[in-house]
C-alpha cells in the first residue's frame, strides 16, 4: 500500500495489471479506492496498468481540512499522474466530476473516458446532500445496505467508515466546496476530446445528468444499467463488462 507525495499531501495509492494505463477516481464520503478495487479494476487489469487512489481526506490519504474543491482536486489527479504522458480516466460520482474537469483542462493527457454517475450540478446532488445535513444515526441510515449492516455490526472497518464520515461532514470544508461548485458550461463539456463512456443507473436521481452530458460531450455514448448511484456496487459485472469493451 505504497504512500505517494503528491500537491503537498500523502496519498494512498495502488496499481493492478500491466499495459496502458487507467486510473480511476471513486466517489465522496463512502468511497475509497476499494471501490473499484473490489468490483471493476480486476476486470481492467487484465490488460491494462490500473492506478488507483484514495481522495484526500479518505481512505489511507491525508486528511486536510480544506482543498475539496474541484479545481484542487484536479490538480491532485494530475500530481498524482505526472509520471504519465497519457492515460484513460474512469471516475464515479465526484470522482467523475474530477475526471471531467481534468479532461477539460488537460485533453492533451486524457485517451478515453468513462464517467459514472456524474452529478450535474454538481451543487444539487442530492445523494450526498441528505448525509451531511444528518445527524451521525441519520448518516448511517442514510448508507447503502451493505455498509449500513457493516456499521450495525460494529466492525472495526465500519467504525473506520463512520469516523470519516464524520470528519468530512462536520469539520472540512467539503460541504462548503460542495456547495460552492458551479455547474460545468455546456461550451467547456463540448471541448472534451476524449472518446467518452457515460454509465448511469436506471434508478438513479443523477440520471438526468447522463442525457445532458451525452449531448454535449461531441464524441459520447450513453449506457443505462439497472442500478441507482451506487453503480459500481448494485451492477458490478455489467459496469465490468462496459468498461471493458470501452477501454479496449
Amino acid at each position: 500500500m505504497p504512500i505517494v507525495g503528491a500537491n503537498g499531501l500523502a496519498f494512498h495509492v495502488t496499481e493492478l495489471g500491466a499495459g496502458p494505463a487507467v486510473v480511476m477516481a471513486h466517489g465522496l464520503l463512502i468511497g475509497t479506492l476499494a471501490s473499484w478495487y473490489f468490483t471493476a479494476a480486476p476486470a481492467l487489469a487484465r490488460a491494462h496498468r490500473v492506478r488507483l487512489y484514495d481522495l484526500r481526506g479518505h481512505g489511507l490519504s491525508d486528511k486536510p481540512k480544506t482543498g475539496y474543491d474541484l479545481a484542487t482536486m484536479s490538480a491532485d489527479l494530475g500530481a498524482l499522474t505526472a509520471d504519465l504522458d497519457r492515460f484513460d480516466l474512469v471516475g464515479h460520482s465526484w470522482g467523475a466530476l474530477v475526471a471531467l474537469r481534468f479532461a477539460i483542462d488537460h485533453p492533451e493527457r486524457v485517451g478515453r473516458l468513462a464517467i459514472v454517475e456524474a452529478p450535474l450540478p454538481p451543487s444539487r446532488f442530492a445523494d450526498e446532500q441528505k448525509l451531511f445535513a444528518s445527524t451521525p444515526d441519520e448518516m448511517i441510515d442514510a448508507l447503502p445496505p451493505a455498509l449500513r449492516d457493516a456499521v450495525a455490526g460494529g466492525r472495526r472497518q465500519a467504525g473506520k467508515l463512520l469516523a470519516s464520515l464524520k470528519f468530512l461532514a462536520y469539520e472540512s470544508s467539503l460541504l462548503a466546496d460542495l456547495r460552492a461548485t458551479g455547474d460545468f458550461l455546456d461550451e467547456d463539456l463540448a471541448k472534451i476530446r476524449a472518446k467518452t463512456l457515460l454509465l448511469y443507473g436506471s434508478r438513479s436521481s443523477c440520471r438526468g445528468a447522463g442525457d445532458r452530458l451525452a449531448t454535449m460531450i461531441p464524441d459520447a455514448s450513453l449506457q443505462i444499467l439497472d442500478g441507482g448511484h451506487y453503480l459500481h456496487l448494485d451492477a458490478k459485472d455489467a459496469i465490468s463488462a462496459a468498461l471493458e469493451a470501452h477501454l479496449a
